[in-house]
């Protein structure tokens, strides 16, 4: 697997990190509400009870797939812990990195590794060191809208065939793509250029050298606006994470890609095709000079913790046993990343590669 890509620079990435900001309050109430009906305030690690409440700001950008996870997990620290200020944006992957390998961010959010070959060197240049670490599984799922009568199931050649940059302008009907769908238009819905899930998705599916799909469909950084969209238009076929589908399975339509549907058993295991792990990046930096950034890592990672605000922000669970590498890798201050050049993890998987990293 290899996860290539590429960023923007200035004022743009700026004022969508600064729009992405606006876009969360209602998924921060019904994830709180979720797991205060789990079990009401979450104690571990420090400032998670016992001991004075923790004071101080956390910037935190990047994925808008991870985003969920992450706000949940800064809304019960602050519970707890009300003079801690975290702010958690959901700009993109690329815009992410960027932001934190810079220096501007002491968190990244990521559903995708960092680039060695561009992203890494940036970050050695600004003298930020940072540690790796898988939180969850996410299956990109592949919906269209609920009242969509024809169509069950697409293959990834009949993907391909829809998103191709070849397709622009050219594949406009789903009775294109396979004969027996009818002649209606075909709407598409998927995440902008900065996204890792458009970036993962093209590796995988459209298989180009510049990994880049047509430019002619709806795009957003925002899953909330691509289901909106979707939900909102009888033509659409789109892509975003598996939470935003198991949210919105009232308006929203799941197909088998390749003939498996996205379940917690077909992603962990990865029968599913576009099932792929998501990360946070911590500061090292931050981790010394930060007095909140350590307790709120602390209580994130932390095994009462972790699991729950993953099924509550709806993705699939680590097995326990690459669960203990990852939480290793942050108690151990392991710094660097696992992942080759081409984006493959070091010895042939993710757990193995957290083992030999140490």
């Amino acid at each position: 697997m290899a996860w290539n890509r590429d960023g923007e620079k200035g004022v743009y990435v700026l004022s969508r990190i600064a729009r992405s900001r606006l876009l969360t309050a209602m998924s921060v109430l019904a994830l709180s509400l979720v797991l205060a009906a789990c079990g009401g305030s979450a104690g571990g690690g420090e400032g998670g009870g016992g001991g004075g409440q923790i004071s101080g700001t956390i910037n935190i950008e990047g994925s808008s797939t991870v985003q969920p996870i992450t706000q949940a997990a800064a809304e019960l620290f602050r519970e707890e812990n009300p003079e801690a200020r975290i702010e958690v944006g959901g700009a993109g992957t690329s815009d992410g990195f960027e932001a934190f390998c810079q220096g501007d961010t002491q968190i990244s959010d990521a559903s995708r590794p960092i680039d060695v070959a561009e992203e890494v060197p940036v970050c050695e240049e600004n003298g930020v060191e940072f540690i790796e670490i898988p939180v969850a599984y996410d299956g990109i799922s592949i919906v269209v809208n609920k009242q969509n009568d024809w169509a069950t199931d697409v293959t990834s050649e009949e993907l391909k065939t829809m998103w191709e940059p070849a397709a622009e302008g050219k594949i406009t009907s789903w009775s294109q793509v396979r004969s027996d769908w009818p002649d209606r238009e075909l709407s598409l819905y998927g995440p902008g250029t900065e996204s890792g899930t458009y970036e993962f998705f093209n590796e995988f599916i459209v298989g180009n050298e510049e990994e880049v799909n047509r430019s002619d469909y709806e795009a957003s950084e925002d899953d909330n606006v691509l289901v909106q969209g979707v939900s909102g238009d009888e033509n659409a076929l789109g892509y975003f994470g598996y939470s935003y589908y198991v949210s919105n399975r009232d308006t929203l339509k799941l197909l088998s890609l390749d003939g498996v549907k996205p379940t917690e058993e077909t992603i962990r295991s990865g029968e599913y095709l576009l099932s792929r792990p998501l990360f946070i990046y911590v500061s090292t930096d931050a981790l010394k000079n930060n007095k909140a950034v350590k307790p709120f890592v602390d209580f994130y990672l932390s095994e009462q913790n972790l699991d729950r605000l993953v099924q509550a922000a709806k993705y699939v669970t680590l097995p326990s046993s690459l669960s203990q590498e990852s939480r290793a890798q942050y108690e151990d201050r392991t710094t660097g990343t696992v992942f080759t050049e081409a984006g493959e993890p070091k010895g042939g998987d993710l757990e193995t590669a957290l083992k030999q990293s140490k």
